[in-house]
């Protein structure tokens, strides 16, 4: 135990190490990434409870203010602009407010939407919470699945193809919604791999994609063994001495042929796989959770950040576990800054 902490604790001082670095954040700023996947528009609103519904067993919400937030893979491109002056997403919006709204707000972000696809029929995924007192009383879905025509299918990749010299990463961000798909992954991969750029995945379980041969894929536990055909079952034993999670990154890592997958594991932190290696448990950093809406938005895009900027995937695993602990302690679709991220490290470095 005593060398693991070393270790651990040798880790948060070169995580520290690199953020406070000029030279990191030069290099982290000057990195271009993609994000391709569902876009969403994630709104909140605000308000407090004062009596039950008349009409039915409910709370009345008194609302007091709205919120709007890139979400879906949207949240991953604005987690990377806190540190990556050029980020550029992909995905499909409607003709409608909504995909104008999304669309305005990553324009205020500076994060590119040129290549983002526009559909006539489409409508633009919102997603509402209904907050009061801190707690989500409920969430309302609107969506419908779509998945793109072969000649924008086309667009997609060519686009990609024509930006790849400049780009450092892609990320695959999969809400399951349909934007993404086997034909459109593969085609984008093959190229990046044979540019030798990172590749990040997301991924799933309700959207079949066949993942190979990428840099890391990140499922949560629930996506992990499902994908890994093994039954997920709640447990009490730690996640260091789960055999049932260490069998199912091993499993995953031989399917989908990957450099590493992370796992996360919400309140208990994160396993990362590595091939040669054996798996690396990071407990949570988490003191309070006050909303999980994007974490694993987070924690996808500092990962990949970190493996583009030079650290290790032990390393990247460390960022990304910290940052999260920080957005599920805030309200709302939420980012990390570079300076939140070192309080973070410093936090947990001086909590022993």
């Amino acid at each position: 135990m005593k060398r693991t902490l070393s270790k651990t604790a040798a880790v948060h001082k070169s995580c520290t190490k690199h953020f406070e670095s000029p030279k990191f954040k030069h290099r982290a700023s000057s990195r271009r990434i993609t994000v391709i996947g569902d876009l969403m528009l994630d709104e909140f609103v605000w308000g407090k409870v004062g009596r039950i519904s008349p009409e039915a067993p409910v709370p009345v919400v008194e609302v007091t203010g709205e919120s709007f937030y890139p979400g879906g893979a949207a949240n991953v491109a604005r987690n990377l602009r806190e540190f990556v002056e050029r980020v550029a997403i992909i995905g499909l919006l409607g003709k409608d407010r909504s995909g104008q709204q999304l669309r305005e707000l990553l324009s205020e972000q500076k994060i590119d939407t040129s290549n983002t696809v526009e559909e006539a029929t489409f409508q633009t995924i919102v997603k509402t919470r209904i907050i009061a007192r801190q707690q989500q009383v409920v969430r309302v879905d609107r969506e419908q699945f779509i998945g793109l025509a072969a000649p924008q299918l086309e667009e997609v990749v060519a686009a990609v193809r024509k930006n790849l010299p400049e780009t450092d990463a892609i990320i695959f961000e999969d809400y399951g919604k349909g934007f993404l798909s086997t034909d459109l992954v593969s085609q984008i991969a093959d190229d990046a791999r044979s540019a030798r750029k990172i590749v990040a995945a997301d991924p799933n379980p309700r959207n079949l994609v066949e993942w190979h041969g990428l840099t890391v894929i990140k499922p949560n536990r629930t996506e992990a063994f499902s994908a890994a055909g093994i039954p997920c079952e709640e447990t009490d034993i730690p996640p260091c001495l789960d055999m049932d999670l260490k069998r199912t990154g091993e499993t995953l890592l031989k399917k989908w042929e990957a450099e590493n997958v992370l796992i996360t594991l919400g309140e208990h932190g994160m396993m990362l796989f590595q091939k040669k290696e054996a798996p690396h448990y990071i407990p949570t950093k988490a003191r309070e959770v006050f909303d999980v809406s994007g974490a694993g938005d987070t924690a996808i895009a500092l990962f990949t950040l970190g493996l583009a900027c030079g650290a290790t995937p032990t390393e990247a695993a460390e960022i990304a576990n910290h940052a999260s602990a920080v957005v599920v302690s805030k309200l709302g679709t939420a980012t990390v800054t570079r300076d939140e991220l070192i309080a973070k490290f410093r936090e947990d470095s001086a909590g022993g």
